[in-house]
């Protein structure tokens, strides 16, 4: 491919690289709004969203520019098709943040609960695992993609464990149903954000590799090893 498609590539990198920061960023707000009661940094979250969804089309668009002008072949086209999964993935997570800021917004009116303790290191664990991805991405690192992969059953089961605290708590006629729910809302919206930044990682190791990961029984840390 010719110098003027390389450099393309390189600016569509670096604005895949941007989402994913004011992703992560906005993902950090929704969850200090659950934290802090903050009503208001909350629907900042919310009314940002239209801003993260008409960057995700820019980028779509681009791509699909890229494709159509230089029909690329091999680990271009392959880079392409990883950037346009990826940029959807990012966008869905920036959904989720929404959903997470909404849930604050209706916290912001309830009493407290003790399990929402427990949010703050699920949110630090998502956040890492979307953080580390990048850093694979940036560092054509299969290694440190493989271990974003590797660690979505550690959030998965921060959730199994959240949901049981909750059911025991309704169970025992905890006068802070609703707060538990949201906050059991809150923790799913954490879990599918693991999901998506888990397929970002399994994106990575296609892009880098070649080799489609999803659906294995192997982990591709083992497959990696091999």
């Amino acid at each position: 491919m010719g110098i003027i498609f390389l450099q393309e590539i390189e600016r569509l990198k670096e604005r895949v690289v941007r989402l994913s920061l004011e992703v992560e960023a906005r993902l950090d707000r929704a969850l200090q709004a659950v934290a802090g009661r903050d009503a208001a940094m909350a629907l900042a979250v919310m009314n940002g969203d239209e801003e993260i969804d008409t960057r995700e089309v820019a980028i779509e668009e681009e791509c699909l520019k890229l494709l159509a002008l230089h029909q690329p072949v091999a680990s271009d086209l392959r880079l392409l098709i990883a950037v346009l999964k990826i940029n959807n993935d990012l966008e869905r997570i920036g959904d989720l943040a929404v959903n997470i800021a909404d849930r604050a917004v209706r916290l912001a009116r309830l009493p407290p609960a003790s399990v929402e303790l427990h949010i703050p290191r699920m949110g630090t664990e998502v956040r890492g695992m979307l953080r580390q991805a990048f850093q694979a991405f940036l560092s054509h690192d299969p290694s440190l993609a493989a271990r974003v992969v590797a660690h979505d059953d550690v959030v998965d089961e921060m959730n199994r464990v959240m949901i049981a605290q909750v059911v025991e708590r309704l169970r025992r006629g905890d006068e802070a149903a609703d707060t538990l729910l949201l906050l059991l809302g809150v923790s799913r919206e954490l879990e599918r954000t693991g999901d998506h930044a888990t397929n970002i990682a399994e994106d990575l190791i296609y892009l880098f590799d070649g080799r489609i990961v999803r659906h294995r029984k192997t982990s591709p840390a083992q497959s990696a090893a091999k």
